[in-house]
């Protein structure tokens, strides 16, 4: 069975988007490529559990495994030694993309707190969007007694579009709901 979100952009965004843009070749339609999230986590240097925590946690999230992201460079300041796991991160795509967004838009969102909708300006000029999540509670499957530490998250909407207005017009429609 297919994601209810991908039946959507098939049957009312593609065609939404193909009017609103006047495209003249449906491959030019913008779509969702991957969703990329990523828990960075500082204190995994100091403490592993709690890399193991985040990972399990991230895992209960998307569906899927996550990879664990080591340091690229030494940074003294932040007592940081090349190779040393400080995160980490998972690429969703396909049905559990598709599957991953229904439920953020719809269900983890709104339980954020004095919730008004997502900022417009986060979008880098190529049409991707970046956001960042303060506290994995709002995910319904995050038991709350079970968690040790509130931890972050970014999560990165990667599309097709060549500008940040068909990308936002492609988000809007998914049901990503953004501020007036």
């Amino acid at each position: 069975m297919a994601a209810r979100l991908k039946e959507t952009y098939k049957e009312k965004v593609f065609p939404a988007l193909m009017e609103k843009f006047k495209y003249s070749n449906v491959m030019e339609v913008p779509k969702l490529e991957k969703i990329t999230i990523n828990m960075g986590i500082g204190e995994a240097k100091d403490n592993p559990k709690i890399l193991e925590s985040a990972a399990e946690e991230l895992a209960m999230i998307s569906g899927q495994k996550p990879v664990i992201t080591k340091a690229r460079k030494s940074i003294a300041n932040f007592k940081i030694r090349e190779g040393v796991a400080i995160g980490t991160k998972v690429t969703l795509r396909g049905d559990k993309m598709f599957e991953f967004a229904d439920k953020f838009f719809n269900i983890s969102l709104p339980r954020v707190r004095d919730f008004k909708g997502v900022s417009r300006n986060s979008f880098d000029g190529r049409g991707n969007y970046a956001m960042g999540i303060k506290e994995q509670l709002i995910f319904p499957e995050i038991e709350y007694d079970k968690i040790d530490k509130i931890k972050g998250m970014d999560i990165v909407f990667t599309t097709t579009a060549k500008t940040d207005e068909e990308a936002m017009a492609l988000l809007e429609l998914l049901g990503m709901p953004f501020t007036r």
